[in-house]
């Protein structure tokens, strides 16, 4: 699918990744952005899309959004994105009837063709290398078993419904945005506390760092390029990092040398998986490969952030 000369509708657009996005497409199609903001930032939303703001639990908001006239819904939203939630049956509940709100609204409307994000959560603690094919999935964190529902229904209407489905697996997505993530949590701590860093877990954690510009344009590559009715890539870089070297890549940037105090454990939180290793061969086979390795992503990101904050 061609992305120029279409109107797009980015839900959860003014998120991390979903303004990034709504930036890439807005010269060459018509944008419509949903955003709550409840985890979103309004300043991020690009000037030249049209912003809504509104709730997708709310059916007025959907049926508002999309129209007969959208040719791709980018599903980015999701009211809590949080792999440790204290609110686990609403983020399941919520999310996924959102999800399908959205679906049951495209097929009334004839729109067929949507993208959306998943996570590598999916694949729960698998231990070992875990290409799309990997199976079974066992979710550790209902997280992860939010999305992989999401999944299922969305399967459901690539395969009997006509659809056309681009699903997306992150691995750690890093850019210039304070919120939740290893990254910005670091700076912020360092700022607080130039001389002590806490550090969840036994810092030991090696999983894939993707910047988000990079992130981004691997979607839009897949979109434009991949042609089945569902079509499943992880996104991510080759290698990974630990959360100790993120730490020292912190440091690094900000120009100090604080001592690490870990919490303990083999893992941050409950629903944290360990290691993570997310093949790309799929994404490569498809003729786009990252630039940045997950260090380099994440310096990146510091850089931005550092940037940011001054």
């Amino acid at each position: 699918m061609q992305l120029s000369g279409r109107r797009v509708v980015v839900t959860g657009g003014a998120g991390l990744v979903g303004s990034r996005l709504a930036a890439r497409l807005v010269p060459d199609n018509d944008v419509l952005v949903v955003d709550d903001l409840s985890n979103g930032v309004r300043a991020s939303v690009p000037d030249a899309v049209t912003f809504v703001e509104g709730d997708l639990t709310d059916p007025s908001v959907v049926a508002d959004a999309v129209t007969e006239d959208v040719d791709l819904v980018c599903h980015l939203a999701a009211a809590d994105k949080y792999v440790d939630t204290d609110r686990p049956r609403a983020q399941f509940e919520t999310n996924t009837a959102i999800t399908y709100a959205l679906l049951e609204r495209m097929e009334a409307v004839g729109v067929a063709n949507l993208a959306f994000t998943s996570s590598c959560t999916v694949y729960g603690e698998a231990g070992e290398p875990t290409p799309e094919d990997y199976g079974p999935l066992e979710p550790i964190s209902v997280y992860g078993a939010t999305k992989l529902a999401e999944e299922s229904v969305l399967s459901a209407y690539a395969h009997s419904r006509g659809f056309t489905v681009w699903t997306f697996r992150f691995a750690n997505i890093v850019g210039p945005r304070f919120g939740a993530g290893v990254v910005p949590d670091f700076v912020e701590k360092l700022r607080a506390d130039p001389e002590t860093l806490t550090i969840l877990g036994d810092g030991e954690q090696e999983k894939s760092y993707m910047h988000v510009a990079e992130c981004v344009a691997a979607m839009c590559h897949v979109v434009e390029r991949a042609e089945g009715d569902l079509n499943v890539y992880n996104l991510g870089t080759r290698d990974t990092t630990s959360v100790t070297r993120v730490a020292d890549i912190v440091s690094e940037e900000m120009g100090l040398d604080p001592r690490y105090e870990y919490t303990g454990g083999d893992r941050g939180w409950v629903g944290d998986v360990p290691r993570v290793s997310l093949p790309i061969d799929r994404l490569a086979e498809l003729g786009w490969e990252p630039e940045l390795s997950s260090d380099e992503s994440v310096r990146r990101a510091t850089r931005e952030l550092l940037a940011r904050a001054d």
